[in-house]
């Protein structure tokens, strides 16, 4: 059998979920129709489950039939060849639907993508390994009510003056206004916060696009008046900006502020890093940080400093900038640190440094929906000793 029995299992974890993508479910019920015997795969998953080392006893019966009967629903009605085929299967099915039922019991934060939600219980790891971080984030309205995003239903979640907040069917929210002639209200103020292991999208009242990777935050009006619309950031956030001459959009951060016409571009501003980025792809932007201020243009970047060097890079490399946003892992010359860093962000995981911090760049790129493990194998493999250990990365 070519496919790996950690593939495998994360296929059926992702359709249990109801997170797989259509490709992902091709591929799963191609693993099943391609003619594997039972015992190939009684074999694939008892010694998943073995190195897992996890006490089924736990568990009941429910979920895995609902597992099973959501595979045969998906599959076909009950006359087609593959869904008779599929009854011959139901005892490995069940066994692998409770190694994913228990996989589903050990992560908490393991939502890939935009899916709804499914609820889990607390702890979060598999056996030394996290799984990809997904689309988890709060939304805290003006009367101080918090509502998990992750867990709402599609449609409308909540009303703020003239604005009615929305969720949409693949998972963003939208503030709109269009059932509303009258903006004369006051605004009120809304955030959204990713945790470690989150990202969301978001359409502001402006039609303003916001993409938050982990650990970040928007803070935002929920309409526009006055002479600009301002909104305040932490962590990273990509933003593709609605154009308006008449009022220029200003992104606030606890180093710099940032003024734009109309424009796409991404800001790195989190507390643990040593240099803010404010990278340029597309219009224009103006950078004031004290005694600093820069206009960029496309391809360039404004570093503002903690030392106090700030300074304006040309022609940097817009792919690594934006790689989070496209869900991937990507790196130029990168130092451990950096990297380490973006994944404790991503697998909600901590680091230790055991040994002085190494002094190697490295260069890759790997999706940011594979495990830690993959991700960590990629360093592995330049010559870092490095292992993931509960909750930390090990670095040796």
């Amino acid at each position: 059998m070519s496919t790996s029995r950690f593939r495998l299992q994360y296929l059926f974890e992702r359709f249990y979920k109801k997170t797989a993508t259509p490709q992902e479910r091709d591929e799963l019920f191609a693993v099943i129709d391609a003619g594997t015997t039972d015992d190939e795969l009684s074999v694939l998953i008892k010694k998943s489950w073995d190195d897992l080392e996890i006490d089924e006893d736990i568990f009941g019966d429910v979920k895995t039939q609902r597992m099973l009967q959501s595979i045969l629903q998906k599959k076909g009605n009950p006359s087609s060849p593959i869904r008779r085929k599929f009854r011959g299967w139901i005892p490995i099915l069940s066994a692998a639907a409770i190694l994913l039922v228990t996989g589903v019991v050990l992560y908490q934060h393991q939502t890939v993508q935009i899916a709804k939600p499914v609820l889990v219980a607390k702890k979060k790891r598999l056996y030394n390994d996290a799984l990809p971080g997904g689309n988890k984030a709060t939304l805290k309205l003006a009367n101080g009510k918090t509502i998990v995003l992750d867990d709402a239903a599609d449609g409308t979640i909540a009303e703020e003056g003239n604005t009615f907040v929305k969720k949409t069917n693949d998972g963003r929210i939208v503030y709109d206004m269009t059932a509303y002639n009258d903006q004369s209200n006051t605004p009120v103020i809304n955030t959204i916060n990713t945790p470690r292991g989150g990202q969301y999208q978001i359409v502001l009242p402006d039609g303003t696009q916001a993409w938050l990777n982990s650990a970040s935050s928007i803070t935002f009006p929920t309409h526009f008046t006055g002479k600009n619309r301002q909104i305040s950031i932490t962590g990273e956030v990509y933003f593709e900006v609605t154009k308006n001459k008449n009022m220029p959009f200003m992104v606030k951060t606890h180093r710099a502020d940032i003024e734009v016409l109309g424009t796409h571009f991404n800001v790195m501003a989190y507390d643990d890093e040593q240099v803010m980025k404010t990278t340029l792809l597309e219009g224009a932007v103006k950078i004031n940080s004290g005694n600093f201020s820069a206009k960029l243009i496309p391809g360039q970047q404004a570093q503002i400093n903690n030392n106090g060097k700030n300074t304006v890079l040309n022609d940097v490399n817009l792919d690594d900038e934006v790689a989070w946003k496209n869900g991937i892992f990507q790196f130029s010359d990168a130092k451990i640190d950096v990297i380490l860093r973006q994944a404790a962000r991503w697998y909600d995981v901590d680091i230790k440094y055991l040994h002085q911090v190494p002094d190697k760049e490295f260069n890759g790129r790997i999706s940011r929906n594979v495990k830690a493990s993959e991700l960590l194998n990629m360093l592995k493999y330049a010559g870092i000793d490095i292992s993931l250990k509960g909750e930390e990365i090990i670095v040796n």
